[in-house]
């Protein structure tokens, strides 16, 4: 733990209450995709990964862990490429807007970042969502301040689950990828951690990921990002 002096967050399910804050805007997004028809719409949602018996998306699913991109392909299989171009570009304005607009931050989080900030860590975002999102989410929750760095799907080369962020929240902090801890609710964010080498790999239980899920690729496993001011401490 000492080694650690960054820390690259995932943003949905591990500090914003993922279906608090998504289940309703994925589904004005499925209706407008399915131009209102109700039951297309509930189509849609369940191919990307909502679970309408829970009322919750599924773990490690395209709306959980993809990007826009990954919806907008499965939603639009028969776009041309300059209109899928068109239409990930508002998908992306429609959750930065709205997304932001509905984050609801997990219990705790508010105090759990200020007490890591405080100790001195780098902190950064890095999500599947737009960065403009990433930004708008910041400053929604009312911490943008204590971050040095907020990266979406549009930010680097390749997206989660490559190595990317990571990668590039170290050299702009001018730290080793073994300095850093991913911190992440879903497979994808921790696959992240892993191919960059990253010094500490975190899984949360606090979004769509389960114990089972992430066991095979975390370093440890926690109920939420509260607890990881004691974990750095080494209490």
């Amino acid at each position: 733990m000492s080694r650690i002096r960054g820390i690259l967050f995932d943003k949905d399910g591990t500090l914003i209450d993922f279906n608090a804050t998504w289940a309703a805007v994925a589904r004005k997004m499925a209706l407008r995709a399915a131009s209102g028809d109700a039951a297309h719409a509930d189509r849609l949602l369940d191919l990307s990964g909502f679970d309408a018996a829970s009322g919750s998306f599924r773990a490690d699913s395209v709306f959980a862990a993809g990007t826009n991109a990954d919806v907008v392909a499965l939603w639009h299989p028969d776009l041309s490429s300059e209109a899928l171009a068109a239409t990930v570009a508002d998908y992306d304005v429609v959750t930065a807007e709205e997304g932001a607009a509905s984050a609801v931050a997990l219990p705790g989080i508010r105090d759990a970042i200020a007490k890591l900030h405080a100790a001195g860590y780098r902190l950064g975002m890095a999500t599947n969502d737009s960065t403009l999102g990433a930004e708008r989410t910041l400053v929604a929750l009312g911490f943008a301040h204590m971050f040095s760095a907020a990266y979406g799907y549009d930010a680097v080369a390749r997206p989660k689950p490559a190595p990317d962020v990571v990668v590039a929240f170290a050299d702009m902090s001018g730290m080793r990828p073994s300095e850093i801890a991913m911190v992440g609710d879903n497979r994808h964010d921790l696959e992240t951690g892993r191919a960059a080498g990253a010094g500490l790999v975190v899984g949360v239980l606090s979004g769509t990921g389960t114990r089972e899920t992430l066991a095979p690729l975390a370093d440890v496993i926690v109920d939420s990002v509260v607890d990881l001011p004691d974990l750095l401490a080494g209490r």
